[in-house]
């Protein structure tokens, strides 16, 4: 098929249809793999992630073939990149109804490939319906493809495809692995590369859990990751993916589909946008000396569950990250010279010491060795809290949850899981992938994107996914997990809840400060369907009782004074502070006859209640 030549007024439209203004800010002087770092920070904020089954109708927005032989005024025909041939017509083409499971020829239906395979990650969403590596391409070439990796392939061919792209064993340079390999055209290569590189960028915290090393020998092994946040690919695969980078230059048909996924996802791929990106993170040369230990490494604070460590920096300069060991085995890498260790034990001594680590993966010496003992108990949250479920009209959906354990939270290794009811069997589909930092005494909220809420919007919400976890019907048990272990659950297991969650809203009730792994209706306040007040950010107020007077506190969090605002404040016959054990704190009576605040410089650190004459706020004592 001929190449067509692009109208001056389509090229006009590329040219205004790039990256927003400031949608990469925060990049400029960087490279190496703190660009890598910030670029991740960018394109996975807010990001908004649809159902697998959404992307058939998806691909008439981003993957329509207007760039060899059709015109773009009419065209239904999707661009398959495992079977288009640029220089002539080809075997076969298909219209996003052509989707099929599976295929005994070409030609015969298309599927959505996943560029990085689904195996990496466990089907797992956000990463299952990416758009940006989840493409349409033929059935027959899929399947054969299996979770082979893309590369260069030698003269042992055992499939050669229509357009000539092939199933070989390995020849990428200097490269241990000799297995079949996936090499698409020339003409295709870059793009692949591209969409490579923006997976280990959009995922940088979770490689390190993916499903990089599947056998013990590396000719055989036939994931490229290498286990790393930052690397991300074994260097001589990164070596490949630079080279096809370097000689396919990013062309119209993928400017054009990444500004369409931007609207679909709000995130882009920028080794689209900023081409030279990708030489200046991955071209750089380490050097093969063990950079400085890190040093004066303390514990700043303990919990019950939890110990917050601080060290002082590594004096090397190419030090891009430090790893922790709990009692000399390794636990987790971080990229800040602070940490919170979660998920310990009670009364319990734990031995740290912390290595840097530079750009070419060499260790420091050890640090000191810093001790931390737990406490028996303490006034935080275990763990993360479920704080309100929103079923509502059609897809008005949405779950909130709650840091009160004292310290930030990172979320990498948190799920949502919904469990469903097919064949006569309950069972749990892929879970929804958490990621980023939730500070103490914040709260987050995750919505289906085609839900309506009053009180706030798609834009608002940390998370906004279409997965199976937030297109939950009311009748259906639903729990938050902590690796693979339950943290919080909303209805019981293995039965419909409809009679308990149908066309409701539950506010976890503030005296409540714990997860419970059993669904407790008497933790819970039921309101209405789509009911729908004070969802997510920092704690500062609960639901209003009912009451015509309303107040403002100020300000939230609060060192010494806490002033209050509002109609007919020297009415209030009696303010209180209470504790969130329920403990009676602090009264006075007419306590605003003469003044505006209250003084709670002698409170402890710590969240509390204020409850005027029956009207109840949060606040947060710093």
């Amino acid at each position: 098929m001929k190449k067509l030549l692009l109208p001056i007024i389509l090229f006009s439209s590329y040219i205004s249809a790039q990256a927003p203004a400031g949608y990469y800010n925060g990049t400029t002087g960087l490279t190496g793999y703190a660009l890598k770092s910030k670029i991740h920070d960018i394109i996975s904020e807010r990001n908004i992630n649809w159902n697998y089954d959404n992307l058939q109708a998806l691909y008439n927005q981003t993957d329509l073939d207007i760039y060899y032989d059709h015109d773009a005024s009419n065209t239904t025909l999707l661009l398959d990149m495992y079977s288009e041939i640029p220089s002539g017509p080809d075997a076969y083409e298909y219209t996003t109804a052509q989707i099929i499971s599976g295929a005994g020829a070409e030609g015969l239906g298309y599927n959505r490939e996943h560029a990085v395979p689904q195996s990496t990650f466990n089907s797992n969403y956000p990463m299952y319906s990416d758009l940006h590596f989840v493409i349409p391409t033929d059935a027959r070439i899929n399947q054969l493809r299996n979770n082979y990796p893309y590369g260069i392939g030698n003269s042992t061919v055992h499939y050669t495809f229509s357009n000539s792209s092939k199933i070989a064993n390995s020849a990428i340079p200097n490269y241990a692995y000799t297995n079949r390999v996936y090499e698409p055209i020339n003409e295709f290569k870059g793009d692949i590369a591209r969409m490579l590189l923006y997976f280990v960028a959009r995922y940088e915290d979770k490689l390190p859990s993916f499903n990089y090393f599947t056998n013990i020998n590396p000719a055989i092994d036939r994931s490229p990751l290498d286990g790393t946040a930052e690397r991300a690919f074994d260097p001589e695969y990164i070596a490949m993916l630079i080279q096809w980078h370097n000689q396919d230059a990013v062309s119209q048909r993928e400017i054009d589909r990444n500004n369409a996924i931007y609207s679909i996802q709000n995130n882009r791929n920028p080794f689209i946008d900023n081409p030279q990106w990708v030489n200046a993170i991955w071209g750089q040369s380490p050097d093969a000396v063990a950079p400085q230990a890190p040093s004066n490494l303390t514990v700043s604070q303990t919990g019950a569950y939890f110990a917050n460590l601080s060290w002082s920096a590594s004096s090397s300069s190419d030090v891009i990250g430090y790893n922790i060991y709990q009692n000399g085995t390794f636990l987790k890498s971080t990229k800040s010279t602070t940490i919170s260790i979660d998920h310990l034990t009670p009364s319990t001594t734990y031995n740290y010491t912390v290595k840097a680590y530079d750009n070419g993966y060499l260790n420091s010496p050890d640090s000191n060795v810093a001790s931390a003992s737990t406490l028996n108990s303490d006034s935080f949250a275990k763990d993360l809290i479920i704080s309100k479920y929103l079923e509502g009209t059609a897809d008005n959906k949405a779950i909130e949850i709650t840091n009160r354990t004292g310290h930030p939270v990172n979320l990498s290794d948190y799920r949502l899981s919904i469990q469903a009811y097919g064949n006569n069997n309950y069972y749990f589909p892929a879970p929804f992938e958490m990621e980023g930092v939730i500070q103490n005494n914040e709260s987050f909220v995750i919505v289906n994107p085609n839900s309506n809420f009053s009180c706030f919007t798609i834009s608002q919400a940390k998370f906004a996914t279409a997965a199976p976890q937030m297109a939950f019907d009311g009748s259906r048990y639903l729990e938050l997990r902590y690796k693979s272990a339950t943290v919080d659950a909303i209805g019981v297991k293995n039965q419909s809840n409809s009679s308990t969650l149908a066309n409701v809203s539950l506010y976890r009730k503030n005296t409540v400060n714990q997860p419970n792994l059993t669904f407790t209706i008497n933790e819970w306040d039921s309101y209405p369907s789509d009911y729908c007040q004070n969802i997510g950010g920092t704690l500062s107020t609960i639901d209003p009782v009912a009451s015509n007077k309303e107040f403002k506190i100020y300000p939230n969090p609060v060192n010494e004074n806490l002033f209050v605002d509002g109609n007919e404040i020297e009415n209030i016959k009696t303010a209180q502070i209470i504790d969130f054990s329920g403990k009676l704190i602090y009264t006075e009576k007419a306590p605003f006859k003469n003044k505006k605040n209250i003084s709670v410089q002698n409170l402890p650190l710590g969240m509390y209640l204020l409850n005027l004459d029956g009207k109840i706020y949060q606040f947060i004592k710093r």
